[in-house]
């Protein structure tokens, strides 16, 4: 299987912020806003701002249309037909079959949180990607943090 070369990654970067930008502006037009006790469940996985997380629930988390992307997805593997929820900053795909899955909903939920923490979607990005290269997506210490958040709060 290819390797995502330091070239390769410069590259796709910019691509990707406008993918996550974008694709946050569709899910504000057409998501809804938390529950309280979403809301309730974003400020303990570390969330700032909840009243700003919007969700929205389709058949299928989407891959970028950007040739590019795709391709670059098909290496990282980072959105796959088994991908239940991909969080764009404050918006949130939920793979419509995992409705009222309430530890998705955390996980993400940290994602979120680990936005607001880096600051900006290119940050986010640069680390999370980066990681995701370097250890495997499921050993990346972002991921991990999810994981092991939304299982503390789940438990």
């Amino acid at each position: 299987m290819p390797s995502l070369t330091p070239e390769m990654f410069a590259a796709v970067l910019p691509l990707a912020v406008k993918w996550v930008e974008d694709g946050q502006r569709f899910i504000f037009e057409h998501g809804r806003s938390l529950s309280a006790a979403e809301k309730n469940d974003a400020r303990l996985a570390g969330v700032r701002y909840p009243e700003q997380i919007r969700l929205l629930y389709v058949p299928h988390i989407p891959l970028p249309d950007d040739r590019v992307l795709k391709n670059t997805n098909d290496i990282v593997q980072l959105v796959t037909p088994q991908t239940a929820g991909l969080t764009l900053r404050y918006g949130i795909f939920v793979r419509r079959d995992c409705q009222g899955d309430r530890r998705l909903l955390v996980h993400e939920f940290v994602h979120a949180s680990q936005y607001e923490r880096l600051g900006s979607a290119e940050c986010f990005l640069r680390q999370y990607l980066d990681e995701c290269i370097r250890f495997g997506y499921l050993a990346a210490p972002m991921e991990q943090e999810a994981v092991l958040t939304a299982q503390r709060i789940c438990c």
